[in-house]
C-alpha cells in the first residue's frame, strides 16, 4: 500500500514499482478505494527490497483554514440523513473502552467546546501537539488512546489514533491517513516545522459538514497542508499496513525491517 491516491489536489505524474526477488504484481482496490499492490513470488530469497518511485503535483490552499471555514458551520456539527448512513462507520469509536480516559481528557483542553466546527478542531490538534511528546517506536500497532495519555508520548501513528477518537467522541465523522511528509530540513514554503519526515507518516482526515474531508496533522499541528501526501485512508490503523504478508521457509525468520522515505520538492519549469 505504497501508491499516493490521485485527486483533484494531487496528481500522479509517473510512477514505478521494484520489487526483488522478482514477483507478479497484480493491483486492486480495497474496499475503502485504495490501491495495493498484491505480490506472488516466485523464488525464494534471503531479503526482500520493494522501491516506489513517484513524480507528483500536489495542490495547497493558501490560508487553508480560512478558507475551509467559509463552508464549514457551527459546532456541534450537523450532518444530514444521507452522510450519517455513508460515513457511519466513522462515528464509531474503535477502543470503546478508553471511553473513560478518553472523556476526561477532552474534559480537560476543551471544556465547553463551541463555535465554529473549524475552531473545535483546530483546537484539539492543538491539544494533542502540545500535551504529548513525539518518540519514534519500531514496534509493530498503535498506542491506544488511553495508552497515550497515560505514557505523555508516542509516534505520529498514535497522535492521529488520539486525533481520531477524540474527534468521533465530539460527533465527528473520522478516519486514518497514511502517507508522506514534504520536509525539508532548511525550511519550507508554508513556514511549518515538520516532525515524521524519513519514513511513513500518519495524520487523520475529519468529515466537516459543508467542506468535506480536511486533513488534520496533529503531530505537526497543520491542517489542510500541501507538504502532507497521503497514500491510503482507513476506518483504523490497522487497515493501512504500507506492507503487510506473510513468508515460510524452513529456518526462516525476520531478522529486520528497514524503511525509508524521500520527499523532495522539484520546480515546475525543471518536470
Amino acid at each position: 500500500m505504497i501508491r499516493p491516491r490521485d485527486g483533484h489536489d494531487m496528481r500522479i505524474l509517473d510512477s514505478s514499482l521494484s520489487v526483488s526477488p522478482r514477483a507478479d504484481v497484480h493491483w486492486a482496490f480495497d474496499a475503502f478505494g485504495n490501491s495495493v499492490a498484491l505480490l506472488s513470488f516466485h523464488d525464494a530469497g534471503d531479503e526482500l527490497m520493494i522501491e516506489s518511485a513517484l513524480l507528483l503535483r500536489r495542490y495547497g490552499l493558501d490560508e487553508p483554514l480560512a478558507r475551509i471555514e467559509r463552508y464549514a458551520g457551527e459546532y456541534p456539527p450537523a450532518y444530514d440523513l444521507e452522510e450519517r448512513i455513508d460515513l457511519g462507520s466513522y462515528f464509531t469509536a474503535a477502543y470503546p473502552q478508553d471511553t473513560t480516559a478518553l472523556t476526561l481528557w477532552i474534559e480537560s483542553v476543551l471544556q465547553h467546546p463551541s463555535g465554529g466546527t473549524l475552531w473545535v478542531l483546530d483546537a484539539l490538534v492543538a491539544a494533542v501537539h502540545g500535551a504529548f511528546r513525539y518518540a519514534r517506536r519500531e514496534a509493530e500497532g498503535v498506542q491506544s488512546p488511553a495508552e497515550t495519555i497515560r505514557l505523555g508520548s508516542g509516534t505520529c501513528r498514535d497522535f492521529a489514533l488520539l486525533f481520531m477518537e477524540a474527534a468521533r467522541h465530539l460527533g465527528f465523522a473520522a478516519r486514518f491517513v497514511t502517507g508522506y511528509l514534504h520536509d525539508e530540513a532548511s525550511g519550507n514554503e508554508t513556514g511549518e516545522d515538520m516532525t515524521g519526515g524519513g519514513a511513513t507518516h500518519a495524520w487523520a482526515d475529519i468529515f466537516v459538514p459543508g467542506a468535506g474531508w480536511v486533513e488534520f496533522d496533529p503531530t505537526n499541528r497543520i491542517v489542510a497542508s500541501r507538504n502532507l501526501i497521503r497514500v491510503a485512508t482507513t476506518r483504523a490503523p490497522s487497515q493501512a499496513l504500507p506492507v503487510s504478508g506473510s513468508f515460510a521457509h524452513e529456518g526462516a525468520r525476520l531478522l529486520r525491517l528497514q524503511v525509508t522515505v524521500s520527499v523532495r520538492r522539484i520546480e515546475q519549469g525543471a518536470v
